[in-house]
């Protein structure tokens, strides 16, 4: 019967082999050549594998947006159906009036 520690090296053994079969076959031909990458002219690519990620660009943050509700100067939120907290049982036609006027304001 094999002992933990005996079946540990082979599988220890194993894996060293396949990790070096590996590492070898991932060399360019150059190094395998000269021993050296500095002899090589030709460079490699990366692959999609070992490309680093990019970092994105924070987002910019949209902005704030206020209550459509005339002289209101409460912030909007989708909670409430996008008025303030103050409005939200203004009922829905008179909120989408006030809002066709102020786009009408704007683009005067």
């Amino acid at each position: 019967m094999d002992t933990i520690e005996s079946v540990t090296r082979e599988f220890a053994q194993r894996l060293q082999v396949v990790f070096h079969q590996q590492v070898i076959a991932a060399l360019p031909g150059d190094v395998l050549k000269n021993g050296s990458a500095k002899t090589s002219t030709k460079a490699v690519k990366p692959t999609e594998k070992t490309a680093p990620i990019a970092h994105k660009k924070p987002r910019k943050r949209p902005p704030i947006q206020l209550c459509p509700v005339p002289k209101c100067t409460g912030r909007a939120a989708p909670v409430f159906g996008m008025v303030c907290a103050k409005h939200k049982d203004t009922p829905k036609k008179l909120i989408a009036q006030y809002r066709a006027a102020r786009k009408a304001k704007k683009k005067k």
